[in-house]
């Protein structure tokens, strides 16, 4: 189709400078000093004030003030001197008034990057941007009472960094996969048996307490209120408007009804996968999506392991595909036990799965290349009846991957094939910093199939801050197709040999394999 007569295509506008975040010094909102003001001045009033108020109103009035102008007198010398920027690939954060602090933390170590927005701070439009780390609790930073639009602009000039990127370049698109509608959150949260039980119990003692004017059944429906708030209500003022997206720099989570939240997981950086299936779930043909994340560690595992909250079972295996595309979950031969409750265990040279409940099907998938540690552990009991359990060791998280119930020999196949699978995908394998230097979004000729990352051949970088190629584009393919954002990885782990510098199984940092009797812990190795 030709353009209209007269048609001229605009001019790319230069960015304006307010929106380079690349250089210079920034701090927080203004705001946050009146804020910060008032709130030291509420709890001295609260604490302190019924003590003074025995002096007389006037005694009040003056301490408050003097609260006030001091706390002022401190808070915005400590605004002023609390500052961070960007310096090439490094994040610099200054704090401190009496003892100064100076951070600077390289963004290869980058896990993670979330843009929190509290109810308080939405209204005062402002967010917390947050930043995961490698290195277990306590290495995260966290940047509050941001401007919403500046903290928006430092998440993606932070992956930019990240990924090997200009850090002006602009933001990678997203391709939708998943929004979550309220009333299939709201049918999940109720028809679970935790909730149905405390509904049922607290119906049965209100009745009770109103037939026969008993009192003290006050007492007892307290405690399940709080069990019903935690069950029901947290989960779904957290999971509200879920919606989930891929893009190049990862997977992108938003969610939230009172807190909204943005989560950024760049490639690579998931390290295990579950899927779970409680019994009155599976009659809805819904799952729960969670997995272990480098960097988030402690209490931050809670509001961060989650991918999705609730999802049916194709869409749930489908996200797990797009995380691990090497091999599909469902083409892993899986091996039963013959135990009463039987449990399934299967292995590749990509993925080991493991599939395990009777009430509760859980569904456990690791990438061979991830895996830290294989166990063989036997407790007494267990050494009695001929029975030993593989345990697959990952970075902290909920999935727990194990295989119950296996006869001794079967498990040390289990273990050695793991063990050699491990050991081949981890000799090709790149690792997940600067992986947009690294990589190129292609489609194979001829194939209307989405298109996925491959890695760059020797002395080849995607060219910084321009977008992605896509080779022998598909006019008539049909649109949807979108990039599989997991690190590169060279093609045929197992057809050339790894070379004399390559790991063993058993003496490299990541594939310690040993058999164990009791529960004494094997040899535990860092995170790559």
């Amino acid at each position: 189709m030709l353009p209209p007569s007269g048609w001229r295509p605009q001019p790319v506008r230069p960015p304006r400078p307010e929106d380079d975040v690349t250089t210079g010094v920034f701090r927080s909102h203004w705001m946050s000093i009146p804020l910060q003001v008032i709130a030291v001045t509420l709890v001295f009033v609260a604490l302190v004030g019924p003590i003074l108020n025995t002096f007389g109103l006037a005694w009040v009035v003056m301490m408050t003030v003097a609260v006030v102008f001091g706390t002022l007198a401190y808070a915005l010398p400590a605004w002023w001197y609390a500052t961070f920027g960007l310096r090439e690939d490094h994040l610099v954060v200054h704090s401190g008034l009496v003892r100064r602090s100076s951070r600077e933390v390289p963004l290869s170590r980058l896990q993670a990057v979330d843009v929190v927005r509290p109810l308080f701070l939405q209204v005062f439009g402002m967010a917390e941007l947050r930043i995961e780390l490698a290195g277990g609790d306590g290495s995260d930073i966290r940047l509050r009472c941001l401007p919403r639009a500046l903290a928006e602009r430092l998440r993606v000039a932070v992956l930019a960094h990240a990924a090997g990127l200009p850090g002006r370049s602009p933001e990678a698109p997203e391709w939708p996969f998943y929004r979550l509608p309220f009333l299939l959150l709201l049918g999940a949260l109720t028809f679970r048996v935790p909730v149905l039980l405390s509904f049922i119990a607290l119906l049965m003692l209100a009745t009770a307490g109103a037939v026969f004017a008993e009192p003290g059944v006050v007492g007892a429906l307290l405690p399940l209120t709080l069990g019903l708030l935690r069950y029901f209500w947290g989960p779904l003022a957290r999971y509200t408007d879920y919606y989930a997206s891929l893009s190049s720099d990862g997977l992108r989570l938003r969610y939230g009804m009172f807190q909204r939240r943005m989560q950024t997981v760049p490639p690579g950086r998931v390290q295990a996968v579950r899927v779970v299936e409680p019994l009155l779930w599976r009659a809805l043909g819904v799952a729960r999506v969670e997995a272990n994340v480098a960097g988030y560690a402690g209490a931050r595992q809670g509001d961060s392991s989650t991918l999705l909250p609730v999802a049916p079972r194709r869409t749930a295996f489908a996200l797990v595909n797009e995380l691990f595309p090497e091999s599909e979950a469902a083409h892993v031969p899986l091996v039963p036990n013959d135990r009463p409750v039987p449990s399934l265990v299967g292995v590749d040279e990509h993925l080991f799965v493991s599939t395990r409940g009777l009430f509760c099907l859980v569904t456990e998938i690791v990438p061979v290349e991830r895996v830290q540690t294989v166990r063989l552990v036997a407790g007494p009991l267990a050494r009695v009846t001929g029975r030993v359990a593989v345990d697959v060791d990952t970075p902290p998280g909920p999935v727990r991957a194990r295989a119950h119930g296996r006869e001794a020999l079967e498990a040390r196949r289990f273990l050695d094939a793991l063990a050699e699978h491990g050991r081949r995908a981890r000799v090709p394998a790149a690792g997940t910093e600067r992986w947009a230097t690294r990589a190129t979004l292609t489609r194979r000729p001829g194939s209307a199939g989405p298109p996925s990352f491959e890695e760059a051949g020797p002395g080849e970088h995607a060219p910084a801050g321009a977008p992605v190629p896509v080779e022998d584009q598909d006019p008539a393919a049909p649109p949807g197709g979108r990039p599989r954002f997991l690190e590169p990885r060279a093609e045929g782990p197992g057809s050339e040999d790894p070379g004399p510098g390559a790991p063993e199984a058993g003496k490299d940092g990541t594939g310690d394999t040993s058999a164990e009797d009791g529960t004494e812990g094997a040899r535990d190795t860092p995170e790559r």
